[in-house]
């Protein structure tokens, strides 16, 4: 997650600190949180542009989606590509956003919102930010062969059937 909004000498927007959900986890984001699922349709069926976290980070060495704390009064479709183009110099203009999907945890919650490539997109040309040691497209029929965030891997039965309705191009 990522400590942006520069606010007074300590650099944390109001929004940035770890919180308690209901459920009892701790959560990074005061307002919540959000990421952005890139997907595509390739050769062997979907495709989910995933980042590898850097050792460093929470939950680091995993894949996920580049995502963080909400910002106030910033939606999360807005915050979800404040993320993208932070950690990944990926613009919102090169995406065409979709559905998303809610992780409700009671009084915290983390809002995964989908987009396609609107155009080609390689993960060679994205410019990481330190937040990520790499960027690659994953078939979604190969997730099992990547460590995921436990995040993104607790979603996945709520994402597949969005996945599932991507178009070929």
């Amino acid at each position: 997650m990522r400590f942006t909004g520069r606010v007074g000498s300590s650099g944390l927007t109001p929004t940035d600190g770890w919180t308690t959900c209901s459920l009892g986890h701790r959560h990074w984001g005061r307002a919540g949180a959000a990421g952005l699922l890139v997907h595509r349709y390739g050769a062997g069926g979907p495709e989910l542009l995933l980042q590898h976290r850097a050792l460093w980070s929470h939950h680091g060495g995993t894949w996920g989606t580049p995502g963080g704390a909400l910002h106030l009064g910033e939606s999360p479709e807005q915050g979800a590509l404040r993320e993208v183009e932070e950690e990944l110099g990926l613009p919102a203009s090169a995406l065409v956003l979709g559905a998303r999907s809610v992780d409700d945890h009671g009084g915290w919650a983390y809002t995964t919102v989908l987009a396609r490539p609107a155009g080609e997109l390689d993960p060679a040309r994205l410019r990481l930010d330190g937040e990520s040691t790499g960027v690659a497209w994953v078939p979604l029929a190969g997730l099992h062969q990547v460590t995921l965030h436990p995040g993104l891997a607790g979603s996945l039965d709520r994402l597949r059937p969005l996945l599932a309705d991507t178009p070929a191009a």
